[in-house]
């Protein structure tokens, strides 16, 4: 049996690829618009960074991470998440000695996470990602959750809203968390076992278990927003009100807490009807307290990711097209005398910015026409004996069949003088 991928993950072919590089075009421009710089972090990190960043109590920690010793004995682990990425190379860069606030993007970063592979997400999936850091208004959660919103609104997604909560700071949360450790007390035997273990170590982890009888037992629990101190209120307020000017549809969500440890205040989703029920598309928050846990200053940030796959499967399960372009505008074909000048008509089309090629396979000229038409080339640039003998070319518009003989040097002029009029 011949060697396949890794269960969770899947080949981009070739005939697919443009897909992906239109939506990452599309989103290198949103993220420059904002003023967002791209950052690229290694693919695997000391694994202390995510312990001690997305914390211990999550289940990416204890269950999803691809984690090894190295040949140093160095315990190493495939990136699950990008942030603490991001937020290590912004501290061990020095980049918070820099004019702040420091905003960085990521793109088509590979995530690696061990659960079972669901549509949309791989254990091999990739990451558009913004952070923003030393920004402590809640203009820029906003910015973000705009920025996120728009880019979906202009590839095309429909029934698109936005749901937000707060999860408020390290000075209102522990009242919060002895409120909701009174209410589960006597829900203990219906929790799972992974919810009885976060009772302890981290309540709030209990309102993200996904499974129904936790879901159930948690349905009438406390709301955190009842117990934000007034800065979080205000920022909280702040938000809202910068969503409502802007006209976004949003609803506070007080369940969403988000899988990771390190957020405060704002949390947020991005979510889509579809078919098969809600999809969340994008999730992201505030992280106030992750750079200083990381050994660095005690400065405010605030991200979000999303997953491309996702991004892909939604825009097909929605029946929008990405426009695919064209392999070659031009094929070289010849007679079998003549491949050295088909070879150097190609090379001066490509140094003209002329996608081109020829032939490689020695091919009848009929089969080569044929060939032609299936990668969908616009041209078809002919030299035979009578054109080889006068220094010319016979360009055909492959669609309309109208050819034009003209000198070899006027090829590349005569292409896109056929292309202009057939527009």
């Amino acid at each position: 049996m011949a060697i396949q991928a890794p269960r969770g993950t899947r080949d981009v072919l070739p005939a697919e690829s443009y897909r992906w590089q239109y939506l990452e075009e599309k989103m290198r421009k949103a993220a420059a618009l904002a003023g967002y710089r791209e950052v690229r972090t290694p693919v695997f990190e000391h694994t202390e960074l995510f312990a001690r960043g997305v914390g211990d109590t999550t289940d990416i920690v204890q269950k999803e991470m691809y984690t090894f010793n190295d040949k140093g004995n160095r315990s190493i682990t495939l990136k699950p998440e990008g942030t603490a990425g991001a937020a290590r190379c912004f501290l061990e860069s020095n980049l918070y000695a820099d004019a702040l606030p420091c905003k960085m993007y990521y793109l088509n970063a590979p995530i690696f996470r061990y659960e079972a592979p669901q549509s949309g997400r791989l254990r091999e999936h990739h990451q558009f990602g913004l952070e923003c850091f030393g920004a402590q208004d809640a203009t820029v959660d906003a910015e973000l959750i705009l920025l996120a919103y728009h880019l979906l609104e202009e590839l095309g997604v429909k029934n698109l809203s936005v749901r937000i909560n707060s999860i408020g700071c390290p000075n209102c949360r522990p009242s919060y968390h002895g409120a909701l450790k009174d209410f589960l007390v006597s829900r203990l035997d219906g929790l799972c076992e992974d919810c009885k273990n976060r009772y302890e170590r981290n309540p709030l982890r209990v309102l993200d278990c996904k499974k129904p009888g936790c879901k159930a037992q948690v349905k009438d629990a406390p709301s955190m927003l009842d117990y934000l101190c007034e800065e979080c209120r205000d920022h909280f307020a702040q938000l809202k009100a910068c969503l409502q000017s802007e006209g976004i549809p949003f609803a506070v969500d007080s369940r969403i807490v988000r899988g990771l440890d390190y957020y405060t205040k704002t949390v947020f989703e991005l979510v889509t009807e579809t078919d098969g029920g809600a999809l969340t598309v994008c999730g992201g928050g505030r992280y106030d307290h992750l750079v200083a846990q990381l050994g660095g200053p005690d400065l405010p940030a605030v991200g979000f990711g999303m997953g491309i796959e996702r991004v892909l499967m939604l825009l097909d399960s929605e029946g929008i097209e990405i426009p695919k372009p064209d392999q070659y505008e031009v094929f070289v074909t010849y007679m079998k005398d003549n491949r050295a000048e088909a070879f150097a008509l190609v090379q001066a089309l490509r140094r003209q910015g002329i996608r081109a090629d020829m032939d490689h396979c020695s091919r009848s000229l009929k089969a080569q026409f044929k060939y032609a038409n299936k990668t969908g080339a616009r041209f078809a640039a002919t030299i035979g004996e009578e054109e080889a003998r006068t220094g010319t070319v016979r360009v055909k518009d492959m669609g309309s069949g109208e050819e034009r003989t003209v000198a070899l040097a006027e090829a590349g002029d005569t292409i896109r003088k056929m292309r202009k009029e057939a527009e």
